[in-house]
């Protein structure tokens, strides 16, 4: 899959890291941190010298009980970082954002990739007065920008009457259909299962122990737990301690053979999937 101009091979057995950039003043892990330009744009360097594949922008966060900003507010702050990290990087943007008037502005303004935390599903879940938008769907915004784009698994509430693997798959699928209708092709599409979306405690701890199974629906796969409250919870530790638990989730995310980690800590993640695909290396001899 081409994101950007560079090729990402997601049949070649690597592991890929994508940087988080929240650009926003109460994102759950980083708040605040990165919404001044200087530091944003520090942080990317880190995060391209430190071995990111790809930089994922976010203007709103989407964390329990967030406060939604309106669709003005966060076009601007996404698309001011996005141009100068264009100017000044060789690396792929993503950009994090459920709406679909936002996506639209960010891809026009060189976003190589969209990532949709409701999957291209909010317009169909939500009514147009509860979305604060009219005609336009983000499945459309992707097809004619010819971009690739992330598919989040999302339910609006943690019920799953058909058993949650079973849920989830069906969910997906019908994103796929969604985004097929609408003309983006199958292999510009990636596959997320949402953790810490649509889920309790439970259901999150279930998804990471059967990450294998996943591979069964035949797409690329992104697995975005860092720093998630599903860790914080098992190890009764602060946003600010959960490293080593992300740590576990990105080996655990390599040894299940998916294609994309989406982590704070770049530095690390990196270090911990070559070690991690060295040993599988030697371990196919």
């Amino acid at each position: 899959m081409k994101i950007g101009q560079k090729d990402f091979d997601f049949g070649g057995g690597h592991t890929y890291v994508m940087g988080i950039l929240n650009v926003t003043p109460d994102s759950f892990s980083d708040g605040g941190k990165f919404r001044e330009m200087d530091a944003a744009l520090y942080h990317v360097e880190e995060m391209v010298l430190d071995g990111a594949d790809i930089i994922d922008v976010g203007g709103e966060s989407t964390r329990p009980g967030y406060q939604a900003v309106s669709i003005q507010e966060e076009s601007v702050r996404v698309i001011s970082v996005l141009e100068e990290i264009k100017k000044r990087f060789d690396v792929p943007v993503s950009v994090d954002s459920y709406k679909a008037p936002v996506m639209d502005a960010a891809l026009s303004a060189g976003a190589d990739f969209a990532n949709d935390i409701w999957g291209l599903r909010y317009d169909v879940l939500f009514s147009e007065e509860e979305r604060g938008w009219g005609a336009g769907t983000m499945a459309e915004v992707v097809a004619k920008h010819r971009k690739p784009v992330c598919i989040m698994q999302n339910r609006r509430e943690a019920v799953y009457e058909e058993g949650l693997l079973p849920g989830m798959f069906a969910d997906l699928r019908e994103s796929l259909s969604i985004g097929e209708r609408a003309g983006i092709s199958k292999d510009r599409m990636i596959l997320d299962p949402g953790v810490g979306f649509g889920k309790t405690y439970e259901h999150n701890l279930q998804v990471l122990a059967r990450l294998e199974d996943f591979k069964a629906l035949g797409m690329p796969l992104l697995l975005a737990a860092s720093r998630k409250s599903v860790i914080g919870l098992t190890l009764d530790l602060p946003v600010t301690e959960r490293e080593e638990g992300t740590l576990v989730t990105t080996v655990q995310a390599v040894q299940s053979g998916w294609q994309m980690v989406r982590v704070h800590d770049v530095k690390r993640s990196v270090r911990a999937i070559r070690m991690m695909e060295k040993i599988r290396e030697y371990g196919e001899k």
